[in-house]
């Protein structure tokens, strides 16, 4: 009689706290436990945590900015080598005069600014007689070359249209080797795609895609098409512009696809370069006037210098250049550009004369026979390439 006393007076207590337990679990569903698969406890992955696994609202922030671009260029017709023969002139008179061909090509645009200015490359507009570009919301217009610049491989366009989602600009500057990357453009032509892939390199040059080169290397998959389009970090803020990819037949022989090494124009560049465009009609480099080659520990030994020196071997002097008029002459060593080491290649010192303005002072510290010198002069308007 006790038990059955005792079991009576616990059985509200129990039955009221299992409700309590079972609305528990109904209300916090984080607090159930983690299912049992051959033995071992599976984790059930939190809202949370399957959002770190999403790219999505990086891409919804970037998408609407990429445009696919198509161009229509004029082939030039061979001229046939009976040409000046007489019965071929006659053949020719009394038949129709063939049309002009035409051939399309395809790429991708970034909208930087909400007035309508777009980036791309040059390559992909190169020779352009008419140039449109149809929007990430299906909306199409023809599109104005504002200029471009082949020694960077950019072109700036500008479009007329209302309503214009510019991209964030991001900072290439601060990206590191194994960050995540996404670019975004229309490979093939089939509509715009989304690849993933990682930083794999920064300050990649010596490639001869162009004159100016301080690319970043990604393995996210770039085709044809890719080029002029957006890699952005997972915020969806543009770090570069898709540019060339390393083709596996450059060194193979064989396949002509993207083989994961692809490089893109830092965004910061690309920036300044619009704002050349916009403002010049071109870009505008500071120029020294000067030849010169890496110094290798050979030549570091014939010019007295110490082993392991960074800085390059002057080879020429342009007549009345910056370097000229500063005194500059063959055979110096030239180490540092206003304190900064112009590196083991000289590309450092190169990209800095390039990026700064005309008519700024700058010192020049350089070996000559062995004696560290300093010499002042004034940066010059690098003169503009002909033809």
């Amino acid at each position: 009689m006790a038990a059955l006393r005792l079991l009576q007076s616990l059985g509200w207590p129990v039955a009221a706290g299992l409700l309590i337990a079972l609305l528990a679990l109904l209300i916090f569903p984080d607090l159930r436990p983690a299912p049992v698969l051959d033995g071992r406890a599976q984790a059930t992955p939190s809202p949370q945590s399957q959002a770190l696994h999403s790219y999505a609202d990086a891409v919804d922030r970037a998408a609407p900015a990429v445009v696919n671009i198509y161009t229509r260029k004029a082939l030039e017709q061979r001229r046939h080598p009976l040409a000046d023969h007489p019965l071929y002139r006659h053949l020719q008179r009394h038949l129709e005069q063939p049309q002009q061909r035409q051939q399309s090509a395809l790429g991708s645009g970034v909208i930087v600014d909400t007035r309508g200015y777009l980036l791309t490359n040059e390559h992909v507009i190169r020779g352009a007689e008419d140039i449109l570009v149809l929007l990430h919301d299906g909306r199409e217009t023809r599109a104005q070359l504002v200029g471009t610049d082949p020694e960077s491989d950019l072109a700036v366009l500008k479009i007329e249209l209302d309503q214009l989602t510019a991209i964030t600009v991001g900072e290439p500057s601060k990206a590191r080797v194994g960050d995540i990357v996404l670019a975004i453009g229309n490979p093939f032509g089939v509509g715009q795609t989304v690849t993933q892939g990682i930083i794999s390199a920064t300050g990649r040059w010596n490639l001869n895609i162009s004159e100016y080169e301080n690319f970043l290397q990604t393995d996210a998959a770039i085709n044809v098409g890719n080029s002029g389009g957006a890699l952005v970090d997972t915020e969806g803020r543009l770090l570069g512009i898709n540019t060339a990819i390393l083709r596996e037949s450059e060194f193979l022989g064989q396949s002509e696809f993207s083989v994961g090494v692809s490089f893109a124009i830092p965004a910061d560049s690309a920036m300044n370069s619009l704002h050349e465009i916009i403002e010049h009609g071109r870009v505008v480099r500071g120029w020294l006037g000067l030849e010169a080659q890496p110094l290798t520990p050979r030549l570091a030994r014939e010019f007295s210098a110490e082993s392991g020196l960074e800085g390059v071997l002057v080879t020429a002097i342009y007549a009345d250049s910056p370097a000229h008029l500063a005194g500059l002459n063959p055979g110096d060593i030239l180490t540092h550009i206003n304190d900064q080491s112009v590196g083991e290649d000289g590309r450092r010192g190169m990209n800095q004369i390039a990026a700064t303005e005309p008519g700024s002072e700058v010192t020049l510290r350089i070996l000559r026979g062995g004696r560290p010198l300093q010499l002042e002069t004034v940066i010059g308007e690098r003169p503009a390439k002909s033809g």
